[in-house]
């Protein structure tokens, strides 16, 4: 039996995996609710996730693929939601949408120009251009970096999101290399990496609030 043979297999727990990182942004809404505000609260996991999903499903209907564009417009969705829930508790409601502006633009932008570029390039460098933002979008986390290690906190990194991540993009290195996808295995072996970068980071600093948390508990 060929690779070839798990490719419906490997495709379904991607899939299922994938659905379970992107419902894994409703943790995070919920620490947003009970605080009743965004405040302290990275958006660019969600609105960097609109537009990645929105380019990858522009991918997906390039490559013809069915899996990329169901989990795709699966992600769409959950990503719109949980934007809504930040714009809604947002202190700053200008500055969001601001950012929202320039995420929009900016992807309209490459959509056009996935609609003029030749049929015989497209799938190249759109790719190309896809990778690349989704390697900046799983390792954004580490701009804040230098926070981190200055106040040994990882409380601002979205550990669900992180954690579901590293399972994520092992799945999808596992179907790139099942349908011989060089650009999904480059994103997803480099995903695989900057995730488990960002694990080690939870393990080297703990979540300060987390330790606050249960000394409470054992003090009540």
């Amino acid at each position: 039996m060929g690779l070839e043979d798990y490719k419906e297999l490997v495709a379904s727990c991607a899939s299922i995996c994938t659905m379970g990182q992107m419902l894994a942004g409703t943790l995070i809404c919920k620490d947003i609710y009970r605080k009743g505000s965004s405040k302290g609260f990275d958006p660019m996991p969600f609105l960097g996730g609109i537009g990645m999903c929105t380019l990858m499903l522009r991918y997906a209907w390039i490559v013809r693929d069915p899996a990329m564009i169901n989990i795709n417009v699966f992600g769409l969705l959950t990503n719109v939601a949980y934007m809504s829930v930040y714009y809604y508790y947002s202190p700053q409601t200008k500055d969001t949408l601001a950012l929202i502006g320039k995420v929009t633009a900016f992807v309209m932008v490459l959509l056009a120009y996935a609609q003029m570029e030749n049929a015989e390039n497209i799938e190249f460098r759109f790719g190309l251009i896809v990778t690349v933002l989704l390697m900046l979008l799983i390792g954004s986390p580490l701009v804040h970096l230098g926070e981190i290690i200055e106040t040994k906190n990882t409380d601002i990194l979205p550990f669900p999101l992180i954690f579901m991540g590293s399972i994520v993009t092992f799945l999808w290195l596992l179907y790139g290399l099942v349908i011989g996808n060089g650009f999904i295995i480059f994103q997803n072996a480099v995903g695989f990496a900057l995730n488990l970068m960002q694990m080690s980071l939870f393990v080297i600093f703990p979540s300060k609030s987390k330790t606050k948390t249960s000394n409470q508990e054992k003090t009540d």
